[in-house]
Order: C-alpha cells, then sequence, then structure tokens
C-alpha cells in the first residue's frame, strides 16, 4: 500500500469568522424521559427482523421498536 505524502504551501487562508459556541453541554444532550416497562408479545418474524437490522446498524433493536413506537405516537397525535 502507497503512503499518501501530504504537501502543506503557506498560503493566506483569506477572512476567518469567528462563530460562538452553539452546542449545548453534556448534560444536555441525553435527555431522560420518563419510561413505562410493558410486556409485548410479538411475531418471532417481526423480532428477527428488528434484531437482524440492529445488528447491521449496531444498535439494539429494543431501541429501534422504542423509536418506531414513537415516531408513530408523534405522528397520530
Amino acid at each position: 500500500m502507497k503512503t499518501r505524502v501530504i504537501k502543506y504551501t503557506d498560503e493566506p487562508i483569506g477572512e476567518i469568522k469567528m462563530i460562538s459556541d452553539f452546542l449545548p453541554p453534556p448534560d444536555q444532550l441525553v435527555l431522560k424521559e420518563e419510561t413505562v416497562k410493558v410486556t409485548l408479545a410479538l411475531t418471532k418474524e417481526s423480532v428477527d427482523f428488528f434484531k437482524r437490522v440492529a445488528k447491521d446498524k449496531h444498535t439494539h433493536y429494543q431501541t429501534m421498536i422504542r423509536t418506531l413506537l414513537e415516531q408513530y405516537t408523534e405522528h397520530y397525535r
């Protein structure tokens, strides 16, 4: 494998514009919502689907199902 060589030049950058910090602090990035535990019977086929997709997306299948229900609720609210 060939290693690329980066060549830097001493050229003017142009006008620099400073922007204010617009990102929230870390403790405000994850908002905890009140949750309720439920028991739900789903078909094996649907659970297998969510598990397969979650594995491909490197996430949890329960999170995907919860997000789906939240989006459905928000749409029809």
